[in-house]
C-alpha cells in the first residue's frame, strides 16, 4: 500500500507541476479545428459547419488559387 501511495503522490505532484507551468505560460486552451487537415484528413467531426478559422483558411486558399489561375492565364 505504501508503494501505491508514493506512486499516486508522485503522479499528483507531476500533474500539479504541469498545471502550474501551463498557467504561467498565459495561454488559453485551444481546440484543433482543422488540425487534421495538415495530414490530409479533411474532416474528423460530424458537425455541419466548419469553424471560423477553417472558413477563413479555405477562403484564403480559394483566393490564392484564383490568383494563380489568373496569373497563368495572362502568360
Amino acid at each position: 500500500m505504501t508503494i501505491f501511495l508514493l506512486t499516486l503522490g508522485f503522479f499528483l505532484v507531476v500533474v500539479a507541476a504541469m498545471a502550474v507551468g501551463y498557467i504561467f505560460q498565459n495561454k488559453t486552451l485551444a481546440g484543433s479545428c482543422g488540425g487534421l487537415g495538415s495530414v490530409g484528413i479533411e474532416k474528423a467531426c460530424n458537425c455541419d459547419n466548419p469553424c471560423d478559422k477553417r472558413l477563413e483558411r479555405q477562403r484564403q486558399e480559394r483566393v490564392a488559387k484564383e490568383q494563380s489561375w489568373k496569373k497563368n492565364q495572362i502568360v
